[in-house]
């Protein structure tokens, strides 16, 4: 592969990837229920700030504002029109932040899920959700992408279709589910399952992990069942900054830039590539994290233990792989962050 990011992680032995975008957009001004996609034509500036935000901090990679950016999501606010726009606009912001970086900066178009639940609990098919990433590529694609960021995808079969879009649209691309159900994500798929599902794919992605879910222990202990598998393939870690708690009107998420910083040392000591933050994470997390990576010495790979006692307990008893997992998934099903 002679993609931009295949060619940084030859070059580089963990890439810092960036924070939040709702967070930080909800900072700004953002309105909660209005799609913030919008903002990349009506208030351009501001995605300016939040990508530059990502890069000062010593971010490698950023996401682009684009994670609702497709017809299912838009549709709800009568602009499934305008995905193409959307999409270029948002990513040709982030072209203009990362090209004047002066340094190596990958623009990682983000692709969030549809919302729907496919066949044959719900009504999306399969060609429908690989047309409707196809178009949101597309418009990626004319605003200059390095790279696809396929996110927080719940179910296989929605994973499948990005896939399938990515291959239509000729890109590289990456891909993480969000792990948040006792070890599993929403839909059911353990670790272990989503490792063996990544090589079977017919263009299985350049990386591919874990983001958001319910804080950065639950996410370390679903990335060591990536490794667990012997998995060559470059890891993605990107675990929110602590736990959400509603405070004074507002979400605030309870880590510390330190706490995140030892995350990042946690997951690059777990052979992790590619380390961000989800959910909560702000640019002083940011820099914390990419101090913290350069300055500690890489150390053994973590154990449970370990990452208990230095970013907290877990939030369920199972990681989700083991023959007991099937009680707490169920119970815990509808907990979405």
């Amino acid at each position: 592969m002679s993609d931009a990011l295949t060619k940084l992680l030859a070059s580089r032995d963990w890439l810092m990837a960036d924070g939040a975008t709702g967070t930080n957009l909800f900072n700004m001004g953002l309105s909660s229920g209005e799609p913030p996609e919008l903002w990349n034509i009506d208030q351009p500036d501001n995605i300016r700030t939040l990508y530059r935000g990502a890069v000062a901090a010593g971010s490698d990679i950023f996401l682009t504002n684009t994670f609702g950016g497709n017809a299912a999501r838009l549709k709800l606010h009568n602009a499934q029109g305008r995905v193409r726009e959307l999409n270029r606009v948002g990513v040709a912001l982030g072209r203009e932040i990362a090209d004047a970086a002066g340094r190596p900066v990958i623009v990682a178009g983000s692709v969030g899920p549809t919302g729907e639940i496919f066949e044959p609990m719900g009504t999306m098919t399969h060609a429908t959700a690989v047309e409707i990433f196809h178009e949101q590529i597309e418009g990626m694609k004319e605003g200059g992408v390095d790279v696809i960021w396929v996110e927080t995808i719940s179910a296989p079969e929605e994973y499948k279709a990005a896939a399938e879009a990515c291959r239509l649209a000729g890109v590289a691309w990456c891909g993480t589910m969000s792990f948040d159900t006792a070890g599993r994500t929403m839909m059911g798929v353990t670790s272990a399952a989503m490792a063996e599902m990544v090589e079977k794919l017919p263009n299985p992605p350049v990386a591919f992990g874990a983001n958001c879910g319910v804080g950065a222990s639950d996410l370390m202990r679903t990335v060591l069942g990536f490794a667990s598998t012997g998995t060559e393939r470059p890891l993605i870690a990107k675990g929110n900054a602590g736990i959400p708690k509603y405070h004074d009107g507002h979400i605030h998420y309870d880590g510390t830039p330190e706490l995140m910083a030892e995350y990042a040392v946690l997951a690059r000591d777990a052979g992790v590539r590619i380390i961000g933050g989800c959910c909560g994470t702000m640019p002083e997390h940011l820099k914390a994290m990419r101090a913290a990576l350069e300055a500690r010495p890489k150390g053994p790979r973590p154990t449970l233990e370990t990452i208990s006692e230095k970013l907290g307990g877990f939030s369920s008893a199972s990681d989700g792989t083991g023959d007991t997992s099937g009680d707490p998934k169920r119970e815990r099903r509808g907990r979405r962050g």
